[in-house]
């Protein structure tokens, strides 16, 4: 798989595993334990100018492409995939959706300081009612004069709570389904806006998931994101830059379980023997590293399809829901072959295998993965 990088690709990718071993591996177990956002991570990582990898020189970022961030992910999440969440919400989701479709004015006043990693983005889609279904979204937008008033809420936001910019999206009209959903930009000053339970979760554990709540918050004019009634097209466009991010999760998470495991087999001793020398052991192993290097293949097409300008929305797709399954049994496997000592928290194994479970989750459960698949398929 080297030969498909570039020699730039290799050098970004050597540079990212260097910084993600001397910055952030190191304090990984230690922000799981807090059970909160690990901005510290979001700090260290606007230092070397990942908080706006993708986004262009003149708007604060650093000129990268969607390879480079999908070899980011990767690299990030064998350390934390609460700490490739953080990012991947803020730069893939909404900081990628507001500099794409924003105008010039959203640019300037939201795409460049959080591209420099002094503000922190938030992507509000989720509903209670209205999660695989956005259509049906109940947060609603009204207009006052040149001016937007919201009303609603959001739930499993992530950085929700830490955010100072959120792309938001509301319904001007629920009877209009789909057409009526529209993009706004919210900040966490204006009144009426706040922020309510935080979630205590299974995994991502350093990575916070909040609900958001809009009290008659007036949004100005200015604020409005695009075209109204073309926020599904927004989001949709903007999920599947999010879904090649979460694919790297899948890749960076399953990759440091196989490590862990080739290792802890070659050292652990049973019955006179490492357990490496068990032909169950070794064809477990076998499995794992087959996955592991299908699901780095398949979110690779996606980056470069993106790259080239060709729509990814089913190789994407695919990427994901692979990747996706590859960390739940990747990590389970390398747990197994752990015994009693990777159910413990002194190794991050329970940790790998807590996280793997939320990538079948957001940005589209597997089932929804395989309703694009399968739709593209027979179109």
């Amino acid at each position: 798989m080297e030969l498909l990088l570039s020699e730039r690709e290799r050098m970004f990718r050597q540079q990212m595993r260097d910084f993600v071993q001397g910055e952030l591996a190191p304090c990984a177990d230690e922000w799981d334990r807090k059970n909160e956002l690990a901005y510290e991570a979001f700090r260290r990582m606007a230092r070397v100018g990942l908080t706006g990898l993708t986004i262009p020189e003149e708007y604060g970022g650093q000129g990268g492409s969607l390879m480079d961030s999908y070899l980011m992910s990767v690299e990030l999440a064998r350390a934390s995939v609460s700490v490739a969440s953080i990012i991947g919400t803020h730069l893939g989701l909404a900081l990628s959706g507001l500099y794409h479709f924003g105008n010039e004015d959203q640019r300037q006043r939201y795409v460049v300081p959080a591209a420099r990693g002094e503000k922190m983005c938030a992507f509000g889609l989720t509903e209670r009612e209205a999660s695989s279904d956005v259509s049906n979204m109940a947060t609603t937008a009204r207009r006052e004069g040149d001016d937007w008033v919201l009303n609603g809420s959001k739930c499993f936001i992530s950085n929700g709570d830490t955010a100072d910019t959120i792309l938001t999206f509301a319904t001007v009209d629920r009877s209009l389904g789909a057409k009526g959903i529209t993009a706004f930009v919210i900040e966490k000053t204006m009144p009426g806006f706040s922020v309510g339970k935080i979630e205590d979760k299974l995994g991502i554990r350093a990575e916070s998931v909040a609900e958001l709540n809009f009290d008659e918050v007036h949004v100005p004019g200015t604020n409005l994101v695009g075209e109204v009634g073309k926020g599904m097209r927004i989001a949709l466009a903007t999920l599947d830059e999010g879904r090649l991010d979460v694919a790297g999760q899948g890749v960076g998470v399953a990759s440091a379980a196989l490590d862990a495991a080739i290792a802890y087999s070659k050292q652990r001793k049973q019955f006179g023997q490492t357990i490496s020398e068990f032909q169950g052991i070794q064809w477990m192993l076998v499995d794992m590293a087959n996955e592991v290097d299908a699901a780095w293949l398949m979110a690779y097409r996606a980056a470069r399809l993106a790259d080239s300008g060709q729509r990814f929305t089913k190789e994407v797709a695919q990427a994901k829901l692979f990747a996706a399954n590859a960390a739940m049994d990747v990590t389970r496997k390398a747990l197994q072959i752990h015994g009693g000592y990777g159910y413990m928290k002194d190794l991050p194994l329970e940790r790998y295998y807590r996280d793997a479970k939320i990538l079948e989750i957001y940005e589209g459960t597997s089932e929804v993965q395989r309703l694009v698949i399968s739709r593209a398929l027979l179109t």
